[in-house]
């Protein structure tokens, strides 16, 4: 919804494994601050923050314990419902978006669309850990984020070997697509349909 002219949303979700809160406001300057307890995706959350130029605050508390992933769902799922809520009727967005980003030897290309209509393409095997993420936690992430803000994204990786460097540069490019979609660009809703 807006707020003074900003598109800002907030949400939380608690549940017996994790306690998330987010606030998002998408036309700002990529400002904000980053907690869950897992530096990796505290990195990549900061990457998506700063590249996609969003005021951004998540913090999580969750069983990391146990292990990574109920968290990281969780704050996908949360962060894909800030973005759709803040979004409203999407009335004058450009929509599409794509982006092709390079890490060092990686080159990630990220393409969405803000449809309404949820659906995840992953091209990009990801294995094993960096540090103490597990690396496939990185795909989890994408589908629960695309699931809850109504996007179809298309995530191919073009090359790499440094996991690391393949899901940052995943990440960097999913931020810069979505800003890209996200920006007001007319005043009408971008659908011959008449609403998204």
């Amino acid at each position: 919804m807006a707020v003074n002219g900003f598109r800002i949303a907030e949400r939380t979700r608690k549940t017996k494994e994790t306690d998330v809160s987010i606030k998002i406001n998408l036309d700002g300057n990529g400002e904000g601050a980053i907690g869950t307890g897992m530096g990796f995706f505290d990195h990549m959350l900061d990457l998506f923050r700063v590249h996609g130029g969003f005021d951004v605050d998540i913090s999580c508390k969750g069983d990391i314990n146990v292990d990574y992933h109920h968290s990281v769902e969780d704050v996908a799922i949360v962060l894909g419902e800030c973005v759709r809520t803040a979004l409203g009727d999407k009335k004058g967005i450009r929509r599409y978006a794509c982006a092709v980003i390079p890490m060092d030897e990686a080159l990630a290309q990220v393409a969405l669309d803000v449809s309404g209509r949820p659906f995840l393409v992953f091209n990009a095997h990801l294995s094993g850990k960096s540090g103490e993420f597990d690396l496939e936690l990185v795909e989890e992430f994408m589908r629960a984020f695309s699931y809850n803000a109504g996007a179809t994204l298309h995530i191919n990786l073009v090359y790499g070997s440094n996991g690391h460097h393949i899901a940052e540069a995943i990440f960097k490019a999913f931020a810069r697509a979505l800003s890209d979609a996200v920006k007001i660009v007319g005043d009408k809703i971008p659908s011959s349909k008449g609403i998204l």
